[in-house]
């Protein structure tokens, strides 16, 4: 590891602390897997307002593979792009039942073969809940992991597998935690506040800008 990287982590256990944090409002696996296909293009604040009803009125994986299209739609409307999302749940949960018996799988290519779910989906299941070391490559982790110069790509999976190879993988858990709070405070999207931010020596975009 690059004695940079290594002082980027330093610096960010010592902001955020290294524990294991969901953003995601959750009391099971499918639960989170309905949660993280409802956030794709959606804040989690948004998703974690939906789901209590939403679980209510559809308490079972059975409950969501027997779902009305139409009524699904409606109970996710505000979480945007409803219904290719309400699409992928019901035909998620219809495989989970026909496949997995009714469980979420724990390994990536068993995960991604489910309708709606990607890489960063699956990475978020087999973190989160089965505590296997996983980068969810999401637009904080995408925008800033580049600005720090960890990785020059902008494909998502390109960007994963250099982070691989650059973080320790007792870190890359952490990462995808630290690297949200950190987009979601100071290092955003638009207008960063680079002048606030404790990584700014560490900082290959902001370096670059001052030289």
């Amino acid at each position: 590891m690059k004695k940079r990287t290594e002082e980027i982590l330093k610096c960010l256990d010592q902001q955020y602390g290294s524990d294991i944090i969901c953003y995601l409002n959750h009391e099971s696996a499918w639960q989170l897997l309905i949660a993280t296909i409802l956030s794709a293009q959606c804040t989690d604040a948004r998703v974690n307002l939906v789901t209590p009803g939403l679980f209510k009125r559809f308490p079972t994986v059975r409950a969501f593979a027997e779902a009305n299209l139409q009524d699904l739609e409606e109970e996710i409307r505000s979480t945007g792009f409803y219904h290719n999302k309400a699409k992928n749940i019901i035909a998620c949960c219809r495989a989970l039942i026909d496949r997995f018996k009714g469980e979420v799988p724990e390994t990536l290519e068993e995960l991604i073969s489910l309708p709606g779910v990607g890489r960063k989906t699956a990475n978020v299941i087999r973190g989160n809940i089965y505590l296997v070391p996983s980068i969810v490559v999401d637009t904080h982790v995408k925008r800033i992991s580049k600005r720090l110069g960890l990785t020059k790509e902008t494909d998502p999976e390109k960007i994963e597998f250099d982070l691989m190879k650059e973080l320790p993988e007792d870190h890359w858990i952490a990462w995808n935690k630290q690297i949200i709070m950190l987009g979601r405070t100071i290092c955003k999207a638009q207008s960063p506040k680079c002048e606030e931010c404790f990584l700014q020596g560490l900082c290959v975009e902001y370096l670059s800008e001052k030289e």
